[in-house]
């Protein structure tokens, strides 16, 4: 069995004295792990980082065996994270959380494409909160539980739409949100795509994907916490608000 492909590393970790399992996600083979000889190397370590673009061919004598990859360097994107701490995070944030949601090998073509634009906008910290809540919008879909906020759950109406519902992940209007008010998740108009992203409307943004990240997906997935990169990102935003 053999395939070659573009992927971003996700994960490395240590096998062995002198080898490495890579974690890489691409599009046409999804989250994919195998084996790169040498990979705990000197020469490995400055290509194998997190985040990384990297060309690969993956190689098993049967397709449910874990594999050895042969890599190759497209792009890196450690230096665009490390000149900035809130990037680095993000990019933390980015790996750890398709680690922790992705089942392996299961293709996710649109959420591959869309990652590999969020990294490569790791060098403009000043847009890329929103474009990484809207990442984490994709994500939740992907994984079954897409935001539905285009009409309020209890009326049906459109407009004034303020709030969002704990429960269904559908929108609620702030007429009808009535004494159930203090319940309910903020609905921050940069969630439908509307207005300029002020960084405080992103951070609520990021308020509510985070309670469906603990409380859907989590749950979906053996009750398993969330990474802890997440949080480190979400509070090194807050410190730029």
């Amino acid at each position: 069995m053999e395939w070659r492909g573009a992927g971003i590393l996700v994960a490395v970790r240590r096998h062995g004295e002198s080898s490495a399992i890579i974690d890489v996600f691409t599009e046409t083979h999804g989250l994919h792990a195998g084996v790169v000889r040498g990979g705990a190397g000197r020469r490995m370590g400055p290509i194998l980082q997190p985040g990384a673009q990297l060309d690969v061919v993956w190689r098993a004598r049967l397709e449910d065996h874990i594999g050895s990859y042969t890599v190759e360097p497209i792009r890196s994107r450690a230096v665009a994270a490390m000149s900035d701490r809130l990037m680095l995070a993000g990019l933390n944030a980015v790996t750890s959380l398709l680690s922790y949601c992705l089942p392996e090998r299961q293709t996710h073509p649109a959420l591959y494409r869309q990652t590999e634009q969020l990294l490569d906008l790791l060098e403009h910290p000043e847009v890329w909160p929103l474009a990484y809540l809207k990442w984490e919008m994709a994500l939740l879909a992907e994984v079954g539980f897409a935001l539905q906020l285009d009409a309020c759950a209890v009326s049906g109406v459109t407009a004034d739409l303020g709030f969002v519902s704990p429960k269904s992940g559908r929108a609620v209007s702030r007429a009808a949100a009535g004494e159930w008010v203090d319940r309910l998740l903020p609905l921050p108009d940069i969630l439908r795509g509307i207005g300029n992203a002020p960084d405080l409307e992103v951070f609520e943004g990021l308020k509510t994907t985070g309670h469906f990240f603990h409380s859907q997906v989590a749950v979906i997935l053996g009750g398993h916490p969330l990474p802890e990169a997440r949080a480190r990102f979400v509070d090194a935003f807050s410190r730029r608000l």
